[in-house]
């Protein structure tokens, strides 16, 4: 005890400071590595902050994941996952659509903006509930109408979501259809408090009846005149040199034109394209050469075709004809012999070598009605096969009988997607691998009028057909086929190699001078992405580059900093060069805008001079020293600012029936698009509009109601991007 004692005075301390050490390197540790991060780092963990609320990376996390499935439910047509840029557009959308929310629910809680129980009951549940609940499908089938009459039944909401709740494990063991439903009740619920605001506004569109009249009234009013056109051309540039002083000037000017709402960037970029090179096509070709003796010998086309072609639907009986055989090779592979190979051709990417294993001729597309008796679905026995046949042949003893065929289908069919068209339905020849042998060989080798009983056994059911042939169209010559394709992609070698000379290009052009030197040199096309925001997720002429956006707005990234390589999917390998920074306001001349600012600025210069030179001339005089023409309209329209001949000339029109311009004088000079107009009005025409009362109220109504909707679609429009442009908003592109 005596030792004991004397190592806890001698040594607690030590022991105790060891502790210590222990335990901080512990949390240091954690916080490097977790959430206290940002505590340690002085890094924001967060995705955006929106006037002071914080959007964390879970809250932005469970939104993509919520847009992902309802841009997946209402536009992907049953497919199940995005590609990079409908992801990458979406991203975008939903960051703008987060701010948005965020402002607007603000401005919601100052006005006391809610949405009500009995208002989200009826978005959901009621007959007038919102458009997506209204359409919300299962596998493309929308399953809150009814299946006799088609029509949405809110009835059925509620037995719906009893169903996923009592029965979810057994009916949907993967979440996927409870996860969808949330989502979308939780989108509507959300949407429709902003909706209510921008109803406020919107909802306040109206144009007066005066209003309504003048616009009428505009349309009405014609002018006839003569002009002459100088371009800008005529004014060489020598004489209209631009300065930096003059660009900042007009910019000054026009400074609505050339603020930003928000820092941008802009970058030029050499792109190194991953294709494929001689080597891969030859690669390709020797592959396909050594398919070829066992494509002319195989038997079992689909087991051979499906192991060795690189096609997504592998191998299909379908018989092709000149309609339907979509390959540039279609003439040559219809004329063929059975047997005979034809390729290897290139097309769509891929090269292919194509036997033909047989030749009949068909119908395109053959129409027939038919009744179906089922005695198995699947392995379940429905009736006995002996009570089926007996009842298709009861039906068919009503048809000879007299009876409506679409009226034994009602009463006799057990194929309801044929019942709605009373038994009737058109098949095209592509269709015929899908249908049941005996169905398919019957319908498209028998002839127009033929009736036949038939017995159809298969996996999915058992039964029997009784089927009469309408109509068979355009009997033509066709193929089946076995095609083998081999897609042309770059290999390892290629991309290697590629990989290797962008690493080269970045690594040894560092500098502005150099980039474009080597670019020039190698003749690489060197391209601009231009106004890239701190949000963005693509870049114009890329396509989906977040890596890159993060590059851009790096603090270490400066003006003329070179990139290291990005892969931007597997199509390419990019070194880009930062080559403009735009902070928020009024903008600085940059490399990327100052060729279109100095055209600007130089078409004034020569609108002016030429303003000076031809002051007080007539226009015959203009022409001859311009050597130009005198040129008549017969057809400008005050309430239209394109004139026939001339385009979009919105002064020109003006002018035009400006009551303080005289006809018959040369009007001062008017710059225009692309150059400076002089003109003289021969005359004005103002046809009245008819009297009120009758027709006429009517048509004004009509078009006060166009021009209100228009006003509200606008409105909706600029509500998002005005109140985003108002809000204060910190983005950390390095958490999204």
């Amino acid at each position: 005890m005596a030792v004991i004692q004397t190592i806890r005075n001698r040594y607690g301390k030590i022991a105790g400071g060891i502790i210590a050490l222990a335990l901080v390197g512990f949390i240091v540790s954690d916080a490097t590595s977790g959430s206290l991060s940002s505590l340690f780092s002085g890094r924001d963990t967060d995705v955006m902050n929106v006037d002071g609320r914080k959007i964390e990376p879970r809250e932005y996390n469970e939104r993509v994941k919520e847009y992902e499935t309802l841009y997946l439910m209402y536009n992907q047509n049953g497919r199940n996952s995005l590609d990079d840029a409908t992801r990458a557009q979406m991203s975008e959308q939903l960051i703008q659509m987060m701010v948005y929310e965020t402002v607007a629910g603000e401005q919601c809680d100052k006005l006391g903006i809610t949405v009500s129980a009995e208002e989200e009951k009826e978005l959901v549940y009621g007959m007038n509930c919102d458009p997506l609940i209204r359409q919300f499908q299962i596998e493309g089938t929308p399953i809150f109408n009814d299946p006799q009459s088609g029509q949405f039944d809110p009835g059925r909401i509620k037995g719906f979501e009893k169903e996923i709740s009592e029965r979810g494990d057994r009916i949907d063991p993967t979440g996927r259809i409870r996860e969808q439903w949330n989502s979308v009740k939780n989108y509507v619920m959300r949407a429709a408090r902003v909706r209510k605001y921008n109803l406020l506004f919107s909802g306040a569109a109206y144009v007066p009846t005066f209003q309504m009249k003048k616009m009428m009234q505009d349309l009405q009013s014609t002018a006839s005149l003569r002009y002459v056109k100088v371009p800008f051309t005529a004014i060489s540039d020598v004489e209209a040199k631009v300065t930096d002083e003059d660009i900042n000037a007009y910019m000054k000017k026009h400074a609505p034109l050339f603020t930003n709402d928000e820092a941008t960037r802009s970058i030029e970029y050499v792109s190194f394209d991953i294709i494929p090179s001689s080597a891969d096509t030859a690669r390709v070709l020797s592959a396909l050469e050594e398919i070829r003796p066992e494509l002319a010998t195989t038997k079992n086309y689909e087991v051979f075709v499906n192991g060795k072609s690189d096609m997504v639907n592998g191998y299909t009986p379908a018989y092709f004809n000149s309609r339907t055989l979509t390959t540039r090779a279609a003439d040559t592979l219809l004329a063929m012999p059975v047997g005979e190979i034809y390729g290897p051709y290139y097309e769509n990417g891929a090269y292919n070598l194509v036997r033909v294993t047989d030749r009949k001729t068909y119908p395109d597309s053959v129409k027939v009605r038919y009744v179906m008796v089922r005695s198995k679905e699947g392995e379940t026995l429905v009736k006995t096969d002996t009570a089926a046949s007996m009842k298709i042949d009861s039906a068919i003893a009503m048809i000879k009988g007299g009876i409506k065929f679409d009226s034994v289908v009602n009463m006799y069919s057990e194929d309801e997607a044929s019942k709605q068209q009373g038994g009737e339905i058109t098949f095209s020849l592509l269709s015929q691998p899908s249908l049941p042998k005996e169905f398919g060989d019957f319908i498209f080798e028998g002839k127009s009028g033929e009736a036949k009983k038939i017995r159809v056994a298969n996996d999915n059911y058992t039964g029997y057909f009784y089927i009469e042939i309408l109509e068979q169209t355009n009997m033509s010559p066709s193929v089946q086929l076995a095609m083998i394709s081999k897609t042309l992609v770059p290999g390892d070698s290629t991309i290697d190699a590629l990989y290797g000379k962008a690493v080269e290009f970045a690594g040894k052009n560092t500098t502005t001078d150099a980039f474009n030197s080597a670019a020039k040199k190698n003749g690489y096309d060197k391209r601009v992405g231009e106004n890239v925001k701190i949000n963005s997720f693509n870049i114009n002429g890329l396509g989906p580059a977040r890596e890159v956006v993060r590059w851009m707005f790096d603090k270490k990234t400066q003006v003329g900093t070179v990139s290291d390589v990005f892969q931007l999917g597997e199509e390419r390998y990019v070194v880009a060069r930062l080559a403009a920074i735009s902070e928020k306001g009024l903008k600085k001349i940059n490399p990327v805008d100052r060729p279109m600012l100095e055209q600007r600025v130089r078409d004034e210069k020569k609108a002016e001079l030429i303003a000076n030179k031809y002051k007080g001339k007539s226009l015959e005089a203009i022409a001859a020293e311009s050597m130009q023409e005198v040129h008549q309209s017969d057809s400008v329209i005050l309430g239209n600012a394109y004139i026939p001949d001339l385009g979009y000339e919105p002064k020109v029109v003006g002018y035009a029936f400006d009551n303080g311009f005289q006809p018959n004088t040369v009007s001062p000079a008017i710059k225009g698009q692309s150059g400076v107009f002089f003109i003289t009005v021969l005359n004005r025409v103002v046809n009245p509009l008819p009297p009120d009362g009758g027709m006429m109220d009517q048509v004004v109504a009509q078009q006060r109601m166009q021009q209100e909707r228009q006003m509200k679609n606008v409105m909706d429009q600029q509500m998002q991007q005005t109140l985003i442009k108002r809000a204060d908003v910190t983005y950390y592109p390095s958490n999204f």
